[in-house]
């Protein structure tokens, strides 16, 4: 069971990733319209913060476990 959570975190944590990295590549800066009807706008720092802010969160948790992780083999060497 474990492991199968961990599978399902990874894939929706990569998803997330990628989403933050796409995501100023697809809408305009400089035209409003491509981003105030999503979710987080009309404001272009609303509408980056709902589609890449839980990508960051995702990324600062892969480095804590994979710190974590090195840490506990580490020790155990």
């Amino acid at each position: 069971m474990k492991k199968l959570l961990s599978v399902i975190g990874i894939v929706i944590g990569s998803f997330l990733i990628v989403r933050a990295v796409i995501e100023p590549f697809v809408i305009d800066f400089h035209d409003p319209s491509t981003y105030d009807k999503d979710w987080g706008g009309p404001s272009l720092a609303g509408a980056l913060a709902v589609h890449c802010g839980p990508g960051l969160l995702a990324l600062i948790i892969f480095i804590a476990l994979a710190a974590r992780k090195r840490r506990k083999s580490a020790v155990a060497a």
